[in-house]
């Protein structure tokens, strides 16, 4: 199954939206790359060090030309703003909302092309505190398991 039709699942899961969330916006952390850390490790396709590092660096890179800004904007006019009607100003956050959705799904694809067809197995939890880590320097035991846990239910 490719990376984008597992997210597609796994985010529609009851309470993986809201972890994931948790994890980008309480946590500082990139969600498409927690999404795909979980995923490649649940299809035992983990990479080495010098992988996570590129797949890190290509979140990185992705997410502050193009996935951030346009979450940002999105957010910012999800309020009313004078003189613009509402109706008009929802209609533009939809479409916003649609070109970040690309926008994450183009980083997903390209996280995928840089997974390795084979490789070491950790679980979704230790992959989600790999990616995290390298991310931001630290990971965030618990938001990591959570997620992990709303991802792959037992």
């Amino acid at each position: 199954m490719s990376l984008w039709a597992w997210a597609l699942e796994a985010y529609a899961r009851p309470g993986a939206a809201e972890a994931c969330l948790d994890l980008q916006d309480r946590h500082g952390q990139c969600a498409p790359l927690a999404i795909w850390a979980a995923w490649a490790a649940g299809a035992g396709r983990w990479p080495d060090a010098a992988g996570l590092s590129a797949a890190v660096a290509a979140a990185r890179s992705w997410n502050a030309a193009a996935v951030e800004p346009l979450r940002g904007v999105r957010r910012r006019i999800k309020a009313p703003v004078p003189p613009v009607a509402d109706a008009a100003r929802e209609a533009l956050r939809e479409q916003v909302k649609t070109v970040e959705l690309a926008a994450e799904r183009l980083l997903l694809e390209t996280l995928e092309a840089l997974t390795p067809p084979a490789g070491a197995r950790p679980s979704p939890a230790e992959a989600l505190e790999a990616a995290c880590a390298v991310w931001s320097g630290a990971a965030p035991h618990a938001a990591c398991a959570e997620l992990a846990r709303r991802l792959y239910p037992a």
